[in-house]
């Protein structure tokens, strides 16, 4: 069975209409979700899932349309379900998310640390990871906001997960010559791209590059842009996508 990717939300940190830029990804057994933001809750009951259903989540960064629904996650996990969840988050990240995200507004007695809501399985990054044996994730910082860590995946050595990143022309080509056939990438439709990847930069990659690129974390204008970004099509919230090996 090829791994099975869904979108929750597909749009920027002040997209209304496409929800947070959060997914879903299931092997033949397991379903994980890829971040936890503000709106993932309410993308989930509305495909009429629960976050029970889900065996953890996997952290690229700390901005609140990645992780500002752990708070919800975490409490109907343990409170609801008795279970849990696994977090798995780049090691550089795990202390700040507890003392700087969740520990004000979760701290209660039975909860003093954040492995009383998850079972955290810190990861070093720059090293694959085994999530399960159909899944390999590889964390690999790359560069949104100066002087925050933030993390793209690679998964099973052919598939790229942008996450939050600025425009790496180097890095997208060292990837492809690796033998990536699939980059989800995250896309700004205006203005400079200070903290992210603009459609005006992506449209300067080579057409070989290009043709391998589906666009994600954009804003609301996107209809205008419909057959305006080359060989690069949206990717579409909800829409259930499979990835080759």
């Amino acid at each position: 069975m090829s791994i099975q990717i869904q979108m929750l939300g597909t749009g920027s940190a002040f997209a209304k209409r496409y929800y947070n830029n959060n997914a879903m990804i299931s092997t033949s057994k397991q379903t994980f979700l890829i971040d936890c933001g503000i709106t993932a809750p309410l993308a989930i009951h509305q495909i009429e899932k629960s976050f029970n259903d889900f065996e953890g989540v996997l952290v690229t960064h700390l901005h609140a349309d990645h992780i500002g629904g752990l708070e919800e996650y975490a409490f109907q996990m343990k409170f609801l379900h008795q279970r849990r969840p696994k977090l798995f988050i780049a090691n550089t990240l795990l202390e700040p998310l507890w003392e700087h995200s969740l520990k004000a507004g979760m701290t209660q007695p039975g909860i003093d640390c954040i492995e009383d809501v998850f079972e955290v399985i810190p990861i070093i990054p720059a090293q694959a990871h085994v999530i399960t044996p159909e899944l390999k994730v590889e964390w690999m910082e790359t560069p949104h906001i100066p002087g925050k860590q933030s993390y793209s995946l690679l998964i099973n050595d052919t598939f790229f997960y942008s996450a939050d990143i600025r425009f790496q022309p180097d890095l997208l080509q060292s990837l492809v010559e690796q033998g990536v056939h699939t980059i989800w990438h995250d896309c700004q439709l205006e203005g400079e791209g200070e903290v992210h990847a603009t459609i005006k930069e992506l449209l300067t990659l080579p057409p070989s590059i290009q043709s391998k690129i589906l666009l994600m974390h954009y804003g609301d204008t996107r209809p205008e842009w419909d057959g305006h970004t080359g060989p690069m099509p949206f990717i579409n919230q909800h829409e259930t996508y499979s990835i080759r090996p």
